[in-house]
């Protein structure tokens, strides 16, 4: 024994490092069966998979220009994050874009520009900007709402993302006068800082869960009650990474505090299926819609991405000839996607936002519905000039997801679904959640916020409005052939948007159902 220590004891460093190298060969020459390249080229062929793992990471830093990369490029993540950090966000020298490319958008500013007043609500704040509709106002719901940001964080659980990635949202929120969407995965005391809340639920019924799988409107009233802070309801028909599809939350990562908050067992694999049990059709749909609002005294929309327009169709046949239905429609473009999803969805089920909202938008208009209804967008909307562009097709709001996640440290990795989220937002890892700070992520999500506002603001008076809801199609050019480089959104898409009732800024601010408490502050 001591002469195998001895010799042991002997052995050099680089004699150890040779020994390792002998075990990995054997290894994958001789046990493992999985890897073909391991087995024909032993060791060096690790170095293939290393670099492929890295090799996005590379791209990304080294590689790929600064308008090249998808689904945000460096430029609009490089905007995002220097607006939440109150740096320079200006570009010199004139922009980089070829802006003769198919799809590029220009907005046809006035000869005078909208004056504003010293008196004027921006004039005293440059960054408010609240919704031109309000939501629950034509049902008559007994607790109509009125956002009192145009910008707002989209639908994102508490379970996908981490606690204080959900804590820094809801109290960013608060800061900028917005509301918070709080996702599928139910009401946590993340989202209970004081922001406005959307109460948002899907199939699976979390944190309005029967004990059987199904709705309870027992606990829909009692959590309602009990969160006066919640100022709407949205139901999630379809959702744009994977509309039409259900899943499985694997019971590993159902601790304690997640089963509390959605209604589960603990450790138990949970089925969100693709249908509701609530109701099977559109005119079931309408009655549970209104039995909600009934209950709660809220407004209450749907959230959808689009494709077929069949059942929209009888939906806008019932809203007219009852008089009843959603209070607001949020619409999904096929391009969004905090949320997992096989390539097949994400690529190719659903239409891209700026198509599925034309369609809808054409049919509700068509129907004489639109002024009914507040339309709110989502689908990568978090950018001004974005913005102007959807308003003039119709929108009255804006949701954003995945911005929100970059305007508190999100830097594009793409390994939501994998629980390694090395920003510690899209991971349930204690150690990687250690990085955020909620105080100071929230006055980031804050001021990303009024970034836009600001911006969106500018660029309505460089067009000769005070509101952004007062953008009309003409306004807008986008690019569509070589043979006629651009065309107005109106002969593009082939409508004309209803116009918005619109008095004034100051008729806004002293609106009763005005949220975030903005008229108390």
């Amino acid at each position: 024994m001591n002469n195998i220590l001895d010799f042991l004891s002997n052995i050099s460093w680089w004699g150890w490092v040779l020994i390792g190298l002998a075990l990995v060969a054997i290894r994958d020459i001789f046990l493992q069966k999985s890897h073909t390249i391991s087995h024909n080229f032993p060791i060096i062929g690790h170095l293939r998979y290393w670099l492929e793992s890295i090799g996005p990471e590379m791209r990304q830093y080294f590689v790929a220009n600064n308008r090249e990369e998808l689904p945000f490029n460096r430029i609009e993540r490089g905007w995002i994050y220097a607006s939440a950090k109150k740096e320079n966000n200006y570009e010199g020298f004139g922009t980089d874009r070829d802006i003769y490319e198919h799809q590029h958008m220009f907005i046809n500013n006035a000869m005078m520009p909208f004056k504003v007043d010293k008196d004027h609500p921006n004039s005293i704040d440059k960054t408010f900007l609240p919704c031109a509709k309000v939501i629950g106002e034509f049902n008559k719901r007994k607790k109509p709402y009125r956002p009192a940001s145009v910008i707002n964080v989209s639908a994102m659980s508490f379970g996908s993302l981490s606690a204080k990635a959900v804590d820094s949202l809801n109290k960013g929120v608060k800061i900028a006068g917005a509301y918070h969407n709080t996702g599928e995965g139910g009401l946590s005391p993340y989202h209970s800082n004081g922001g406005d809340v959307v109460f948002h639920f899907g199939t699976g019924y979390f944190g309005v869960r029967a004990e059987d799988g199904g709705f309870s409107m027992e606990k829909m009233k009692e959590l309602v009650h009990d969160n006066p802070f919640i100022r709407a309801i949205e139901i999630k028909l379809s959702q744009g990474a994977k509309p039409g599809k259900g899943g499985v939350l694997p019971g590993a990562k159902i601790t304690k505090e997640i089963a509390a908050i959605r209604g589960v067992e603990v450790g138990k694999d949970v089925l969100s299926p693709p249908n509701h049990k609530a109701f099977s059709n559109v005119p079931e749909m309408v009655d549970f819609i209104e039995d909600i609002a009934e209950a709660t005294g809220l407004p209450v929309g749907i959230k959808a991405a689009i494709g077929k327009l069949e059942q929209w169709n009888e939906l806008a046949d019932i809203m007219l000839k009852t008089g009843k239905g959603p209070d607001f429609i949020t619409v999904d473009g096929g391009e969004g996607g905090t949320g997992a999803a096989p390539p097949s969805f994400a690529d190719h089920v659903s239409l891209p936002w700026v198509y599925g909202f034309g369609n809808l938008y054409k049919l509700f208009k068509h129907k004489g519905l639109s002024e009914r209804v507040v339309f709110i967008g989502s689908g990568k909307l978090g950018f001004p000039a974005k913005a102007a562009m959807a308003f003039a097709m119709g929108i009255d709001c804006i949701n954003v997801a995945r911005e929100a996640m970059m305007s508190i440290g999100c830097i594009q990795a793409q390994v939501c679904h994998t629980n390694r989220c090395p920003s510690g937002i899209a991971t349930q890892s204690k150690w990687l959640q250690n990085g955020i700070d909620p105080t100071l992520k929230s006055e980031r999500l804050a001021q990303y916020f009024k970034t836009f506002k600001k911006e969106l603001v500018e660029i309505t008076h460089a067009a000769g409005y005070e509101h952004p809801c007062q953008f009309k199609m003409n306004d807008i050019e986008i690019n569509v052939d070589d043979h006629n480089l651009s065309k107005e959104l109106d002969r593009t898409y082939m409508y004309e948007k209803t116009p918005v009732p619109f008095n004034s800024m100051q008729d806004l601010k002293d609106c009763l159902y005005l949220g975030s408490n903005y008229n108390k502050k």
